[in-house]
């Protein structure tokens, strides 16, 4: 494993603007999603993360809950390809079809996006608005190993205090889960 400097994205900046590739054969683009969607929460995921396996379908549940009112969940994998074959694109597309997503699941295969938002490990959460300023950032609750375990749900509160123009009593949490892999 490599470490390597993130850029980091901080609170109240603008999240950087990307075209990925999805599992579905498209370029993503995230101004396109900001001038569709009130909202956008860009989640850092691999396929091999227990976390994000503890986290699949409360995300799924997310974006079933919140996506009538404007927005969307954009899965984000930016683990070496090259390191082993786990986070390889046809594999997120075998992980994606397993779990039946429901939101886009995006390739970072040069990591660059990644490491411009700050991710270091998944699953990571990004809430943006949609003018394209990161509200929220960290994880998606502080209970990965039981779902149904009451705690802080983090990701989802700050979805509905902005969607309610309130403000994000939690706006940063330290992120949980599965340092990624770093190409050399």
């Amino acid at each position: 494993m490599n470490l390597l400097e993130t850029i980091d994205t901080p609170i109240g900046s603008y999240a950087p603007d990307f075209e990925l590739p999805g599992i579905d054969d498209q370029v993503h683009h995230l101004r396109r999603y900001l001038e569709k969607f009130r909202a956008v929460g860009v989640i850092s995921l691999c396929n091999h993360c227990p976390y994000v396996e503890w986290y699949i379908d409360r995300l799924k549940n997310i974006q079933a809950e919140f996506a009538p009112i404007g927005f969307t969940l954009i899965a984000m994998n930016g683990s070496d390809g090259n390191h082993e074959t786990r986070p390889s694109f046809e594999n997120m597309k075998a992980f994606a079809l397993r779990h039946d997503l429901n939101f886009p699941y995006l390739w970072d295969s040069t990591q660059d996006v990644t490491r411009s938002f700050g991710a270091t490990k998944t699953p990571t959460a990004f809430l943006i608005d949609s003018n394209g300023i990161v509200r929220y950032k960290g994880q998606i609750d502080d209970h990965p190993h039981d779902p149904l375990s009451a705690g802080q749900d983090y990701l989802r509160t700050a979805i509905a205090s902005l969607f309610l123009g309130q403000e994000i009593e939690i706006p940063e949490t330290e992120p949980i889960g599965t340092t990624l892999i770093w190409r050399n």
